[in-house]
């Protein structure tokens, strides 16, 4: 991500990796910044973790990073984030 430190309550569009599925992809999700790069996710409107299994739950507060997929830049969470990364 670019453009310095979003607002503890800025909602962002990023996308999480599904497991499982035979072959690596991602799926949409949304989410609030709570540090710097760092997003906790929010479950979506009938989410059911036995149909999508997310490589980080809903709840999760994730580091994110931008990527290019499909030929366009997307915001992927990639891991854990830690207390460090908070600012904590």
């Amino acid at each position: 991500m670019s453009g310095g430190t979003a607002l503890a309550t800025s909602e962002v569009r990023l996308f999480v990796r599904l497991l499982n599925e035979g072959t690596d992809v991602v799926r949409p999700a949304t989410g609030t910044f709570v540090g710097r790069d760092v997003v906790r996710l929010e479950a979506p409107a009938g989410y059911d973790p036995a149909d999508e299994e997310w490589e980080f739950p809903p709840g999760s507060e994730v580091r994110c990073v931008a990527e290019v997929w499909g030929g366009r830049q997307i915001l992927v969470a990639r891991s854990m984030a830690s207390a460090a990364s908070l600012g904590v």
